[in-house]
């Protein structure tokens, strides 16, 4: 197995857990009364979400398509 296909899987689960974590902060009190007070979650949470999302996407075409011999 190629680095680049080892570092997107690597990449695929790091995103995965980011998901995790930044589902967990949304249904936290906090981030709920903030959501409901102004319409939006907290930074720290869009951040898990953001980044989450980004290194899925990366990891999963760094998987697929990684380097061909």
């Amino acid at each position: 197995m190629s680095p680049v296909r080892i570092l997107g899987i690597a990449l695929l689960v790091a995103g995965i857990v980011a998901l995790y974590f930044g589902w967990q902060a949304s249904e936290a009190f906090v981030d709920q009364a903030h959501e409901a007070l102004t319409g939006r979650f907290t930074d720290e949470t869009m951040w898990y979400f953001i980044g989450g999302g980004v290194a899925v996407v990366v990891g999963l075409l760094l998987t697929l398509f990684g380097v061909r011999r």
